[in-house]
């Protein structure tokens, strides 16, 4: 079918006047094109206006746009009063509530209002695009199109093919969300599409360390933050979306995916969400709050005196040996370099997947003075050390002492494969990955999808690639034997390539 996404004439519709709608009725108006918006909430609309009106008179404030500019594209949306208005658009948006039989009741009305060449759009977060346009007697012009909220902040704009959108819809939706100055990336149909998916790796791995008993929440989030390099840490992030909102995505993606292990849900999340203690909304979440809304989180504990006794460094492996090396080499640390350690010396292991504990028993090394320490990301800002569950606390002391004598701060953690960052980062690359074998979106817009959509420092790919396919791989099968869970088998679009030593980013002809 021929479509002109490109008209100057071209009319969006959009139903749902609420956080998502308005930015959505903004990023369309400023992008040329006239927007009808309607919401079953009377005044909704008039509101939306209003509040679009303020953001472009802000942007003119900033400089970002003109006056006139600002003028023209406040014109260009009008209010009406229902979907039955709607019957000169050329697209039209749903942004109501994520509510199966909502949509799809609203969309089984719009069928019998707009043309038949019109474009019918959603644009849920968590429910099946094949799902709601199931009922339609013209599903083939159905499709998602998923924008991230603050939208006009937030440049990704997710296209979704259900199983039975024609291409021209998805190719005419892709210049649409250009008009509207976002990056379009385009998917086939699958629970959480990309950035809700690679999403559970960070926030669901992050829950499984806490319940755990591995570290606190605070923990997490500054090893993930200094170590890790992301903007924000996973409780942080679950803070400010609210768990009303991140724990029912992660119980339908789990359910959509026949309970498929990655995706598994926490306890941890559940019992809060349950109890309405949400996060920032609340005043009461992972964290307690003070007055001014600021997180109450109790100061790291001093670093015990640097330590000035002998040290060994395992060589069971080489990369991790050579970087601790270095960096104690640098700090006068009073290394021992024979096969095995002294009598008395503190022993270092640097796992990479595997847990103090493994490392002690399979080298046949005294575990009560081996420490693990994390070399697998930079130690420049922060340094994680673990030890195992007998190791004399003279020793841990020693460890933690030593590690922060050059003013770096350190986490000490319990004993856990794969550490706090390891095991959240290849849990990341690994739903990566699947998405990618499902033939679900090519690599390198996953990675685009991952780093506008979530902020995260890369991809999935990327970071597999900065890290090392092979190490990821090795966290993961590490993972996989100690604790026994399919969650952490690896994928095989990952165990291909890390055997054959190629990027993640290796697409198949």
């Amino acid at each position: 079918m021929s479509f002109d996404a490109n008209r100057p004439d071209l009319t969006i519709g959009v139903i749902g006047a609420g956080a998502m709608g308005r930015g959505i009725v903004q990023v369309a108006a400023a992008g040329g094109m006239k927007v009808l918006v309607a919401d079953s909430r009377p005044g909704a609309a008039l509101e939306a206006r209003e509040f679009v009106g303020k953001m472009l008179t802000r942007a003119v404030e900033k400089g970002s746009i003109t006056q006139d500019e600002a003028t023209a594209a406040i014109n260009r949306v009008q209010i009406v009063n229902s979907p039955a208005e709607m019957k000169s658009c050329h697209v039209v948006i749903e942004a109501i509530v994520e509510n199966l039989e909502a949509k799809r009741q609203l969309f089984g009305e719009l069928e019998n209002i707009v043309a038949p060449d019109c474009i019918l759009a959603t644009n849920t977060s968590s429910l099946s695009v094949t799902t709601i346009a199931a009922g339609l007697k013209t599903p083939q012009r159905f499709a998602g199109f998923h924008f991230f909220n603050p939208v006009p902040l937030m440049k990704l704009v997710e296209v979704i093919d259900g199983l039975l959108t024609e291409n021209w819809v998805s190719e005419a939706l892709m210049v649409i969300g250009r008009r509207m100055t976002r990056e379009p990336v385009r998917l086939t149909d699958a629970p959480g599409f990309l950035v809700n998916q690679v999403g559970r790796g960070f926030t669901l791995e992050a829950a499984h360390l806490a319940y755990e008993g591995i570290a606190s929440f605070a923990d997490v989030d500054r090893v993930m933050r200094d170590v890790g390099g992301f903007r924000m840490g996973p409780f942080e992030l679950m803070e400010l979306t609210g768990l009303d909102v991140t724990q029912p995505a992660s119980e339908l993606i789990y359910n959509q995916f026949f309970q498929e292990p990655r995706y598994r849900p926490n306890l941890i999340m559940r019992s809060r969400y349950e109890a309405g203690v949400l996060g920032r909304k609340t005043r009461k979440g992972f964290y307690d709050y003070d007055a001014q809304m600021k997180p109450i989180i109790a100061p790291e504990p001093d670093a015990p005196a640097a330590y000035a006794g002998h040290v060994w460094v395992s060589p069971a492996e080489p990369q991790g040996h050579k970087v601790l090396t270095e960096l104690l080499t640098k700090m006068g640390a009073r290394l021992e370099t024979g096969p095995k350690p002294g009598a008395n010396a503190l022993i270092l292991v640097t796992p990479v997947g595997e847990d103090a504990t493994t490392c002690a028993v399979e080298q046949e090394l005294d575990p009560k003075r081996t420490v693990a320490v994390d070399t697998l990301f930079p130690m420049a800002k922060r340094r994680t050390i673990m030890a195992t569950p007998v190791t004399d606390h003279v020793y841990r002391n020693a460890a933690h002492g030593l590690f922060a004598s050059d003013g770096v701060p350190v986490t000490i953690c319990r004993d856990s494969p794969g550490f706090i960052a390891q095991r959240i980062v290849a849990m990341i690359v690994n739903i990566g990955c699947s998405i990618a074998q499902s033939r679900t979106a090519q690599p390198a817009d996953i990675d685009k999808a991952v780093t506008l959509g979530l902020n995260y420092p890369h991809g999935p790919f990327k970071f597999g690639d900065v890290i090392g396919p092979e190490r990821i791989h090795r966290v993961l099968t590490n993972m996989y034997r100690i604790y026994g869970d399919p969650r952490y088998r690896p994928n095989i679009w990952l165990t291909r390539r890390a055997r054959l030593g190629v990027s993640l980013l290796t697409s198949e002809s």
